[in-house]
């Protein structure tokens, strides 16, 4: 009878370390759930969106209606380098530069530079933008006066950008 009990207890010990043994075993990934999302694929932009305020207070809100012959697209690559084709629906694409995340993992720092109409010639649009939303087949980023205190009497303008996740084909 003890020797039943030793011998299950045995079965018990060795099936719970083989358990153990597999689970460890699994290929582990030092690319964070949230940067997954990101370089899952090439994002597309959707929706361009500004809007102007008073301290906290919405005075107004444009949606850019503008006829783009061109599509825009963010792409994140897991070496932490993005891209970014076709920004102000100018015909090019930005040389690879480095992205990150904030510690929180709240904002993105990425250091694309793009062409654009500013009498400057070009900018670092994203180079601190707020991740409003990150989904598996969407992301809202808001960038420009983000930052957390103002005072409430300044004039503040934040452009909230929407993309969309582009399916990946592969050839048969």
């Amino acid at each position: 009878m003890f020797s039943s009990i030793k011998s299950k207890r045995a079965l018990l010990i060795i099936t719970g370390l083989l358990t153990a043994l597999v689970i460890n075993s699994c290929k582990k990934t030092s690319i964070s759930p949230i940067q997954q999302l990101f370089t899952g694929g090439t994002w597309e932009l959707a929706s361009l969106q500004t809007t102007y305020y008073t301290g906290n207070t919405a005075d107004s809100t444009v949606t850019d209606s503008s006829t783009c012959l061109t599509s825009q697209f963010f792409t994140f690559n897991t070496n932490n380098t993005c891209t970014y084709t076709n920004f102000d629906c100018i015909t090019q694409t930005s040389a690879a530069a480095a992205w990150s995340l904030t510690g929180n993992q709240l904002f993105l720092q990425a250091a694309v530079v793009c062409k654009d109409t500013t009498a400057a010639g070009s900018s670092t649009p994203f180079s601190y933008a707020q991740i409003q939303n990150l989904g598996i087949y969407s992301l809202v980023l808001n960038t420009g006066d983000i930052q957390p205190n103002y005072s409430l009497t300044a004039k503040r303008k934040v452009i909230t950008y929407g993309f969309i996740r582009q399916k990946t084909t592969t050839s048969p």
